[in-house]
């Protein structure tokens, strides 16, 4: 019998990054079953710092600098990430070779086990949980009377918080809730109309070495994903956005069009603005810094 070819994966130790790492490799055995896979698990330096954003400590590529190591040194062949957590430019020589199709990608507020919303009856403001200047923008609007906590720590470490009295409410994404089989916790959904998701939400990314052959990821790369992220990461991108700034974008495919809804905060005049635009699909990337235009524009004009 032919032995497999055995590839090294990596992902983050965290339980939801090796779910959705396993729910690609799953797919890819189903259509190569000649080949054998080896998860390759890591602690990165955003999963080690707790205790500030993610903007005080260096962004998101706090979250894939120890995969990136580890990827361009070949102890893994390649590695599976959230697209939403990675840089907007890729280091050299290691490009993204595949994009899953796109899970859910809206986010959704998630209230303490067996709880509904309730304002606290001791007077106090009504507390959420969330470690993003994103979402924190824009609940602003529909929740003006509430306190806005810092909370970091994987999926089930906030839950934990939550569920022990810190928070009276937390805010995640719905992907991750489901992936885990955590789906019953989700108590409402945020559409994009009232909280414009991360460029890249639900969609998976794995990053490869130049000059390798990745064809066997054929089965699992999406060309929406790639037009809908495409246009989306365009438009941050563009507007130099990184996990410091407020900045969202979602693109989907609607009656053979690609529409993007955008949000962008001037942190020099602390203006914000949100629009959106349409387009064709093969245009992605050219809508993205279209849209980022405009926003930038009507940003500073204070319209």
């Amino acid at each position: 019998m032919e032995e497999r070819r055995v590839i090294r994966v990596g992902s983050r130790e965290s339980r939801l990054a090796v779910e959705q790492t396993m729910l690609l490799l799953r797919k890819i055995e189903e259509y190569h079953p000649e080949l054998q896979f080896e998860l390759v698990t890591m602690k990165t330096t955003g999963d080690m710092i707790l205790d500030r954003s993610l903007d005080k400590v260096g962004g998101k590529g706090l979250f894939v600098k120890e995969l990136d190591k580890a990827l361009r040194g070949g102890q893994i062949d390649f590695s599976v990430h959230s697209l939403k957590d990675m840089p907007m430019e890729q280091p050299e020589g290691m490009p993204i070779v595949a994009l899953s199709r796109r899970g859910e990608p809206r986010d959704v507020l998630v209230y303490p086990r067996g709880g509904k919303r309730r304002r606290p009856e001791d007077g106090r403001p009504f507390r959420i949980g969330t470690s993003s200047e994103r979402r924190r923008l824009q609940l602003k609007k529909l929740f003006p009377e509430a306190e806005f906590l810092l909370i970091r720590g994987n999926v089930l470490t906030r839950l934990k918080k939550l569920d022990e009295g810190g928070y009276d409410a937390i805010v995640l994404a719905a992907a991750g809730l489901i992936r885990l089989g955590l789906e019953e916790r989700i108590d409402a959904y945020l559409e994009p109309a009232q909280v414009i998701p991360a460029a890249g939400q639900a969609v998976l990314a794995v990053q490869g070495r130049s000059g390798e052959d990745y064809s066997y990821l054929d089965c699992i790369n999406d060309e929406d994903a790639w037009q809908t992220a495409g246009a989306e990461r365009s438009f941050v991108k563009k507007l130099n956005g990184g996990c410091s700034s407020p900045i969202a974008a979602y693109a989907e495919k609607k009656h053979g069009q690609l529409c993007l809804q955008g949000l962008f905060f001037d942190e020099e005049t602390g203006r914000h603005s949100v629009g959106s635009i349409e387009g064709r699909s093969e245009e992605a990337e050219k809508l993205g810094e279209n849209l980022a235009d405009a926003l930038r524009l009507e940003a500073a004009a204070g319209a």
